[in-house]
């Protein structure tokens, strides 16, 4: 009798970090241990059609694995009663549990998380409500100014409510968080569409350059501080990993920084005195709390250099599982391998079910 999980991993996406997506899920895949699972791969191509994938992992970066002759037309089923998956054959196939590996919209947003609750299949990861609010920069700010969760200052605008005055807007921004500014995609991940403006024609390029990515921009105050990162895990009752720190190739750890230029380097444990640590992993765990994560985030800071202040950056509730991810590396720094991390995240969605 086969008492192996049957385990969806969902990769791709319509997103602009589709090609990360399919390199984390090569990642997790890599790492399953296959005398507990019966795998099944679900691949979504760029322009949104799903299909079931039966061929090898080494196809999955740069996206070789849509040429497959093993594709099937497939989809998850928001039906209870189905469970799983329907293909284009007609033919039902149950699952215990689903790991979505998708970056950004479409994957991080809480739309796949909404399907899966509505299909009442466990799955790893945080649910519709939490991932969403993850996502929108502008949401999780104000949740965390609520929660009094220290952060930069900053202010958000739609594109519509932008052009209404532009002018006035980019005064009032400067006014307020003053030079240099960060602008943002409410809306986006892998630090995609992101600018730091030094004067107000920058600022007025940033603005665009954010609403190509999403119909919401979040400005933030410039904060001199160092970049830090804390992987969390657990449902009722997270735990941090240790803290690991970036030093970005380029001004800021934008996309190519952090996925193209091998300049960038990441310190594991991060060059902070332990209690500065400590006090970055307390944060961390309130902070994962107050936006209501389960399952795992990443939950990303400043330390300031003057004062060391810590200050929340943001919050990804799907962090990177490529070989350079920092997720599986902080755990590992404290003792959990990659294989066994896969499986506490699995665990993590089969206690908390499928019934959110």
């Amino acid at each position: 009798m086969d008492n192996k999980l049957t385990l969806g991993v969902i990769f791709g996406g319509v997103s602009s970090e589709h090609d990360i997506s399919c390199i984390s899920a090569k990642g997790i895949v890599s790492n399953l241990d296959y005398s507990k699972y019966n795998i099944l791969l679900i691949g979504i191509t760029k322009d949104g059609r799903w299909f079931l994938y039966n061929d090898s992992i080494d196809l999955l970066p740069d996206d070789k694995w849509i040429y497959s002759n093993s594709l099937v037309p497939a989809f998850i089923s928001p039906d209870a009663s189905v469970h799983g998956i329907i293909t284009s054959k007609g033919e039902i196939i149950k699952l215990d549990v689903v790991f979505p590996v998708l970056h950004g919209k479409n994957g991080e947003d809480g739309t796949i998380q909404g399907l899966l609750q509505l299909a009442q299949i466990p799955f790893v990861g945080c649910d519709a409500t939490s991932s969403g609010v993850c996502m929108d920069k502008a949401v999780a700010n104000a949740v965390a100014d609520a929660f009094e969760i220290p952060q930069a200052k900053w202010c958000a605008v739609t594109q519509y409510e932008y052009r209404e005055n532009e002018d006035e807007f980019l005064d009032s921004a400067i006014e307020k968080l003053g030079l240099p500014i960060f602008v943002k995609p409410a809306n986006a991940g892998s630090s995609v569409g992101i600018s730091k403006a030094h004067n107000k024609e920058m600022l007025k390029n940033a603005m665009e350059t954010a609403f190509k990515e999403d119909k919401k921009a979040v400005l933030e105050q410039f904060i001199d501080g160092l970049e830090v990162e804390c992987a969390v895990m657990g449902n009722n009752k997270p735990v941090a990993a240790e803290v690991g720190q970036i030093v970005a190739a380029a001004e800021f750890y934008d996309f190519d920084a952090k996925y193209n230029n091998p300049q960038s380097q990441l310190h594991i444990p991060a060059e902070i005195p332990q209690e500065k640590r400590d006090e970055v992993k307390a944060l961390a765990i309130r902070t994962y709390k107050a936006l209501g994560c389960e399952g795992m985030s990443r939950v990303d800071f400043f330390v300031t250099k003057d004062d060391g202040k810590v200050l929340l950056n943001e919050v990804n509730s799907i962090p990177g599982q490529t070989p350079i991810s920092m997720y599986p590396k902080l755990f590992e720094a404290v003792g959990i391998k990659y294989t066994e991390l896969i499986d506490r995240l699995i665990n993590l969605a089969l206690e908390r079910g499928g019934k959110i």
